[in-house]
């Protein structure tokens, strides 16, 4: 595949992107305390002595949130490093009470793995993973309560975070658009992270560079905490152009944390970007090294919900439908679950129509999501199954339809209560049929004489005649039976 290049005044240039995506595991408990790491609550409501770093207090391991980091290595197709231990990573900031960070770095939990994206025009790259590591998140400042003073949350301090870092295998902003998502949706399958961007629970630090093809890699820059698909792809766009610019008037990129600034679509320089020993990198030596077995590893595997990619091509598969609304339809677990109570016993490529068609326009229309919608599984797969025994026509469903999304009636209520089922007497059709040929002896004199098209207009007439009710195969067979 082609890379996606820049036109600069001296030529073409490539963007080398790698993504850390910091997300937040999903546990009862922080990493190293007993505090609850439920999102919300009060100001500093969440917070036990280890969260805000006083004296003595020592951390203690949280067991679910290794088993959440081994879950997504493996979704992840990762190693498992059964031997790994944790470092302090040594910074000052308000929100970090201890002025260190309790991370891994050397030997993490997870080693190297691989996630596939796929691109509009349906090219699927690997992306390589160069480890998963667990970490401590800080508190939140907050500059917007008071006039002149910051204030300091720490509810979110010390609840576990894997930072997932990936390889510089991206090339493009739509890629890294892509794999964003693709880690986002395997986080969610597997329960590991709500992926929920909006209350900072996943965000990722985009490191940029540019080069001219074939050659080394040059400087990056890294932009810290983006928090939305949209912002990660605008970001890569604005700091390669930025860079380009930078290169091409004889200058040097330095290496610097920058930010993301969404309202003038620009990133701007934060401070210069530290290395690993600027942050004087040591061994915890409140904790042990962390030491799994295999078997409980192998326990781990053996529990994981069956995966996206599997899904996607299981529905390929096993329902018969294309590639690309089994991607749609495995976009996520519930709109799958959706899908699969829809089509079980039933048409499948007509609940894959129905639910990717009308079914997600209503939802969009109404702002609700699945588990909102005034139309559940079993109702939309009792309309299908009125449709196909005839009961009711394609066309009557779409308004049975609408009216379900308005009072989220049963369909079989609203037929019987509408009088809507298809008429398939044949003897009515053939009846109506007579009457709109009587009723326009011109135009059936035209389709005589050579005007085909007129067919349909007749049709359309009968079904109009009959309230929509007749059975269009029928209503065809009467038209063409007596037209002949």
């Amino acid at each position: 595949m082609s890379s996606y290049l820049l036109q600069g005044n001296t030529g073409t240039w490539e963007i080398v992107v790698g993504l850390e995506v910091h997300a937040q595991v999903i546990s009862e408990a922080k990493l190293f305390s007993g505090a609850s790491a439920t999102y919300g609550g009060a100001p500093n409501a969440h917070v036990s002595f280890v969260d805000a770093g006083f004296p003595g207090m020592l951390p203690v391991i949280n067991r679910e949130c290794v088993a959440q980091a081994v879950r997504t290595g493996l979704g992840l197709r990762a190693q498992i490093n059964l031997v790994s231990r944790f470092d302090r990573k040594n910074y000052f900031y308000a929100d970090l009470p201890n002025g260190y960070q309790i991370s891994q770095f050397t030997h993490p939990v997870v080693g190297t793995g691989v996630v596939e994206i796929e691109l509009q025009d349906g090219t699927i790259k690997q992306i390589g993973i160069t480890r998963l590591h667990l970490e401590q998140d800080a508190g939140k400042s907050m500059h917007d309560q008071h006039a002149s003073k910051s204030v300091i949350d720490l509810n979110r301090a010390g609840v576990g975070l894997m930072e997932i870092v990936s390889e510089p295998d991206i090339r493009s902003p739509e890629e890294a658009g892509a794999y964003l998502r693709k880690i986002r949706q395997i986080v969610r399958y597997l329960g590991t992270c709500d992926g929920n961007m909006e209350e900072g629970s996943m965000r990722a630090d985009v490191n940029v560079s540019v080069r001219k093809a074939g050659e080394e890699f040059r400087t990056r820059c890294e932009i810290k905490n983006v928090n939305s698909v949209r912002f990660v792809m605008h970001a890569v766009e604005a700091e390669a152009q930025r860079q380009i610019a930078v290169w091409e008037s004889g200058g040097v990129v330095e290496q610097e944390t920058r930010l993301y600034d969404p309202a003038k679509g620009e990133t701007r320089s934060m401070r210069s970007k530290e290395d690993a020993h600027d942050y004087r990198y040591f061994p915890e030596p409140d904790l042990l090294p962390l030491v799994l077995e295999q078997d409980w590893v192998d326990s781990l595997a053996a529990g994981l919900p069956e995966l996206p990619d599997d899904k996607r091509r299981r529905f390929c598969e096993q329902y018969g439908i294309t590639f690309y609304d089994a991607g749609v339809l495995t976009a996520d677990q519930i709109t799958a679950d959706f899908y699969e109570t829809v089509a079980k016993g039933r048409d499948a490529k007509l609940a894959a129509n129905w639910i990717s068609g009308d079914f997600f326009a209503a939802l969009n229309r109404t702002g609700k999501t699945i588990e909102t919608s005034p139309v559940s599984a079993l109702a939309l797969g009792q309309l299908l199954d009125l449709i196909s025994d005839q009961t009711i026509n394609g066309r009557i469903a779409k308004d049975v339809f609408e009216e379900m999304v308005e009072t989220g009636a049963m369909p079989s209520a609203i037929v019987e209560a509408k009088g809507l089922r298809q008429v398939t007497d044949t003897g009515a059709i053939d009846a109506a049929v007579t009457a709109v040929l009587a009723a326009n002896q011109d135009k059936v004199a035209e389709y005589k004489s050579g005007k085909d098209k007129l067919f349909g207009f007749f049709v359309g007439q009968v079904m109009k005649a009959m309230a929509g009710k007749g059975n269009p195969a029928l209503v065809n067979e009467a038209v063409k039976k007596q037209l002949g």
